[in-house]
């Protein structure tokens, strides 16, 4: 579980309460790419008339937000590149499972193909902007991470998120096996000059919850549809939480080696 007896920075100690509101306040501002395509997703539904498919509006809306980000320098080149082959792989990832009816984009657009528009692959691109936005507000360090084991498994989910349709679910043994490559793995955060820890695998936890919570907004705002909510909303199923907390690995191994490539990551001290 989370430790609240780290080392901090000389001076007094924050109030619980008050390191509780500061870690809240740094995820909101490392969620703010995902806030406001969620935000722009929301307020196109609402929009009557268009003169271009919404599909489409929001593709662009997406672009201009990763160059506004890139811009004002909260995001950097590599964390770009991060957020690019998230947005591409999520589209690879959109196209099989809408293909198999998983779930659909029912709205028309110009920019769509195999039943998906481009702009899909923004959702998974966001969660890619989170991942690097949480590693600079943060200042994140790991300790004992395995990067090899981690990734072969991170890769072994994402497949079987594919194979799963034609091959026996693996999901459980990839779970237990995610457990085990990270098990001894400590990520460590700031909060208002404190260093704190948390295991690796509880962050997967933890962050899976929050995507599950916001895929539930997502679907709300007609982002996409599954196919018990096309004739009217229903929330999405619990067992899409567990579907969040595995793939949140591959986004993490991701940003993780291109820190690592950049020279930009170090390992965190040993707790004490």
């Amino acid at each position: 579980m989370v430790d609240f007896s780290e080392h901090h920075l000389p001076g007094p100690r924050p109030p619980f309460v008050r390191q509780l509101l500061g870690f809240a306040w740094i995820q909101t501002r490392a969620c703010a790419f995902a806030i406001a395509l969620l935000s722009g997703v929301a307020a196109s539904a609402l929009l009557p008339g268009l003169p271009v498919a919404r599909y489409d509006l929001l593709l662009v809306y997406g672009v201009l937000l990763t160059l506004l980000f890139w811009a004002r320098g909260w995001e950097t080149g590599r964390d770009l590149a991060v957020i690019a082959v998230c947005h591409a792989i999520g589209l690879a990832f959109e196209w099989v499972k809408v293909s198999l009816g998983s779930w659909s984009y029912p709205e028309p657009a110009v920019l769509k193909f195999a039943g998906v528009p481009l702009y899909g692959g923004f959702l998974y691109a966001a969660v890619g902007s989170y991942v690097c936005r949480a590693w600079h507000l943060f200042d994140l360090g790991l300790e004992r991470y395995r990067p090899r084991p981690t990734a072969v498994v991170a890769a072994a989910v994402y497949l079987n998120f594919f194979t799963h349709h034609w091959l026996p679910d693996a999901r459980w043994p990839l779970a237990a096996a995610l457990l085990a490559v990270t098990a001894g793995t400590w990520v460590h955060f700031t909060v208002r000059g404190v260093r704190r820890w948390m295991p690796l695998a509880l962050s997967f936890v933890l962050i899976g919850f929050f995507l599950w919570v916001a895929e539930n907004l997502a679907t709300y705002a007609g982002a996409w549809r599954y196919p018990n909510q096309l004739n009217g909303w229903q929330p999405v199923a619990l067992h899409k939480f567990g579907a969040w907390a595995l793939l949140i690995s591959i986004t993490f191994v991701l940003a993780q080696a291109a820190r690592t490539k950049a020279g930009a990551l170090k390992p965190d001290r040993p707790r004490s």
